[in-house]
């Protein structure tokens, strides 16, 4: 058996993960064009002009054209008021072109998120934020029609990577309703033992050591440490953090929740930032839209 010293972790590829996740669901889209003479459609609704907010949907709206999901831009301003978000949402609910309607997070402050997410069609909410879904992904034996993509993500890493997750100790640093949360409950309904570690939590390093699967969701650059793993330990880090970096053009660079080459020495498995979780996170949104449409086109 090789030392801890001798070995290096497998490094998770989420880009190329990915890309084939992105033709499986290609062909699935071409399949259904042929048979039906309909294509899956995705409304993406942006308020005002926030920069990462764009370079997310732009991001969103080009992968929908690669496997061929035809995109509904709704751009709308900054000042825009939450009753006109809420009447949009309505008008897209009404539409039988578009099956999924994803609302870019954050919003602006005098709009109430929650409000605005309730209003989405049970049926087309494929960012898998509404309070029905993430009630049933809470609840044993009940199944939710869409997963959060982040989480939904994270295990197809896992999997993909032939990772067993059933009977394992997992750890998740971080209770956000985008990813710690609906993470945890994941990693629960596939029968891993689960502890959720938090700024309130006494001695972060000794839970995290336990653990056969670390995600790490908290927003904390390099939080944690390689000697926080335990040696052949599974680590997907959903942290994207920018740190001041004078040595590139942008004058920063992204860092996960994890130190990367502190971890590779003694994790089994690790993905890196950027190219690990990102990439999958858009992946799963096309296939919550596929599967939505399929719902409906198929019936």
């Amino acid at each position: 058996m090789a030392s801890p010293s001798d070995q290096r972790a497998t490094i998770i590829d989420g880009k190329a993960i990915a890309q084939t996740m992105r033709s499986e669901i290609g062909e699935e889209v071409r399949f259904l064009s042929e048979k039906y003479g309909k294509v899956p459609g995705l409304a993406v609704v942006i308020v005002g002009n926030r920069k990462d907010s764009q370079s997310y949907v732009s991001m969103k709206r080009k992968t929908c054209a690669e496997v061929g999901i035809k995109s509904f831009d709704i751009d709308l301003p900054e000042q825009v008021s939450e009753a006109e978000l809420i009447s949009k949402v309505h008008e897209l609910n009404e539409m039988p072109d578009v099956h999924g309607i994803l609302v870019q997070l954050p919003l602006p402050k005098h709009i109430n998120e929650e409000k605005v997410l309730s209003e989405v069609s049970l049926e087309k909410d494929v960012d898998g934020f509404h309070p029905l879904n993430i009630g049933k992904l809470a609840m044993k034996g009940r199944e939710p029609l869409f997963l959060p993509c982040t989480p939904k993500g994270c295990l197809e890493l896992l999997k993909r990577s032939g990772v067993t997750i059933k009977g394992k100790k997992a750890v998740v640093v971080g209770r956000s309703n985008i990813v710690g949360l609906p993470v945890s409950l994941l990693l629960l309904k596939a029968d891993a033992t689960v502890t959720i570690v938090h700024s309130h939590t006494p001695d972060p390093e000794s839970v995290i050591r336990d653990a056969d699967i670390v995600i790490a969701a908290a927003g904390q650059p390099m939080m944690i440490k390689g000697s926080w793993i335990k040696p052949g330990a599974a680590v997907i880090d959903v942290g994207t953090n920018a740190i001041d970096d004078p040595t590139r053009k942008s004058g920063y660079r992204l860092v996960g929740d994890v130190n990367f080459h502190e971890a590779c020495d003694v994790a089994g498995y690790i993905t890196p930032v950027p190219g690990g979780v990102g990439p999958m996170t858009v992946a799963m949104l096309l296939r919550n839209t596929l599967d939505g449409a399929k719902r409906v086109i198929e019936q």
